[in-house]
């Protein structure tokens, strides 16, 4: 089994992951857009801003129409063709996916917000008056778990987004999101260890200690928006699959994600509902607010990873996020989702969730980013558990350093254990530290890193039976590879 997944890892990193990530737009390149762009240099900013970086002018540019933001960002305005004031180098002057009416750079998982403030790790082109992007990952990952219950295993989990706006009038657009993974074949259907991991199923029994593979089509969404008076937005978010407004951005868009693939062990508290066959989400946005509301299936998807799974819009959600300036991103929300589980089909659960996120930009592809996230599971059967979550990450020179705590309640039953066990509920942890370092590569280009990571798990000593005595501790070591910063911006997926 290690040598097939080392085959199969092997061949997805020779083929340079995705090949729309290394590869570059065939169109000739536009005034100021980061196309095979000479690295920037860092230039001084305003006491109350972060330090910014901006590269030099393409030559030939009318710098008549060239300004710079509150970051000290170039961005370009009035460019012939464009029926929005949209800017190629800065895309905080660009309108989101979802939502013509806020920035690029709140784009996060569906229609979540993120700071204004992160690095946005994509390629970004345009065909006419459309704007286009693509971004994603792939690790080919080694993980140890040592554990009763523990394994080890080489697996290749890995994401590739596609993005396009269309605009349909100067006041409102069509947007276009559909992403894909190969974890259904590079990880398989009983997903990589991960100790107290829980939540789905693989042959009809539930999965326990490992992560569940994603489905292959992940998000397949269509948002129509428009501007309305008084700076507001409204916009319509559809998707098959898609996520509803429930929780904080799911954590393989967050920052961190870029370096830390595993995923949180409260996954299944705070942000699992990322892909729901059939979602419908209606929103009206000011500057700094958000309030939105979503009908969507409850089911979680089943062990078929590739078929798109029946749509039941059985269940609700409402959030609403704030953004009170441009490094923080707060949401409050709180679903009804009917029958999550296939194995437990007559429990419903009620979520809740509130979370911070900031980002403290230091320079070009530099920067300190936090994230706090809090989820709670009110089930039918009367368990209620909750999830804390922090986890940072501090990037600059190619070299980056990442930590995740987190502190779960999860019952013996969520951990397939048996009687007596399975009748208590456990308060576990894990607490992961690990660094990156990025290996040379050309401007612009899809960027290669080698990694480690390192887990303690905490539990009470009722689980010694079944996971050993003591504090287990797992390992990760991984190259990944990711998309290339945007050259002169500070922005968000």
């Amino acid at each position: 089994m290690l040598f097939s997944r080392l085959l199969l890892a092997g061949a997805f990193l020779a083929a340079g992951a995705f090949p729309a990530l290394a590869a570059e737009p065939t169109m000739a390149p536009m005034p100021g857009m980061p196309m095979s762009t000479p690295a920037p240099t860092a230039t001084a900013s305003p006491e109350s801003s972060p330090p910014s970086a901006t590269p030099a002018p393409a030559s030939g540019m009318d710098m008549s129409s060239v300004h710079y933001n509150a970051n000290g960002v170039m961005s370009m305005h009035g460019m012939a063709g464009m029926h929005m004031e949209m800017s190629t180098m800065d895309p905080a002057t660009m309108p989101s996916v979802t939502d013509v009416g806020t920035p690029m750079t709140r784009e996060g998982s569906g229609t979540s917000w993120m700071p204004d403030a992160d690095t946005a790790y994509a390629h970004m082109f345009g065909r006419g008056d459309d704007m286009e992007m693509t971004h994603g990952a792939l690790w080919g990952r080694f993980v140890h778990t040592a554990t009763p219950r523990g394994a080890d295993a080489l697996v290749a989990p890995g994401w590739l987004m596609y993005m396009r706006t269309h605009p349909t009038s100067a006041a409102a657009q069509v947007g276009l999101r559909a992403m894909v993974t190969p974890d259904p074949f590079s990880v398989g259907g009983q997903g990589y260890p991960l100790l107290f991991q829980s939540g789905e199923q693989w042959h009809d029994q539930p999965l326990h200690d490992a992560q569940h593979p994603h489905d292959f089509v992940s998000e397949l969404s269509l948002t129509y928006s428009g501007r309305l008076q008084n700076a507001h937005s409204a916009s319509l978010y559809v998707g098959y699959p898609g996520e509803p407004a429930l929780g904080p951005p799911a954590y393989m868009h967050r920052e961190i994600a870029y370096d830390l693939a595993s995923a949180p062990i409260g996954h299944h508290w705070q942000d699992a509902t990322h892909i729901t066959f059939g979602v419908v989400t209606a929103g009206i946005a000011s500057t700094k607010f958000k309030a939105e509301a979503s009908a969507f299936t409850g089911r979680e998807p089943n062990e078929a990873r590739y078929n798109f799974d029946p749509v039941h819009l059985d269940s609700h959600s409402a959030r609403l996020s704030w953004n009170p300036n441009a490094f923080v991103a707060a949401q409050a929300s709180y679903g009804f989702i009917s029958s999550p589980e296939a194995l437990a089909p007559l429990l419903n659960v009620r979520r809740s969730s509130a979370s911070v996120l900031y980002t403290r930009p230091l320079g070009f592809d530099a920067s300190w980013t936090h994230a706090l996230v809090w989820g709670r599971n009110d089930a039918t059967d009367g368990e209620r558990a909750n999830a804390f979550l922090y986890e940072t990450e501090y990037r600059r020179n190619g070299n980056a350093v990442f930590a995740r705590f987190e502190q779960v309640q999860k019952s013996g039953m969520e951990l397939v254990l048996a009687p007596p066990l399975a009748e208590t509920t456990y308060y576990l942890g894990a607490y992961t530290v690990g660094v990156v370092h990025d290996l040379p590569h050309r401007s612009g280009k899809t960027v290669g890193g080698m990694g480690l990571s390192v887990t303690l798990n905490t539990k009470p000593a009722a689980l010694n039976a079944a996971y050993g005595a003591g504090a287990p501790v797992s390992f990760d070591v991984f190259y990944r590879l990711r998309s290339a910063p945007l050259v002169g911006q500070r922005s968000s997926r």
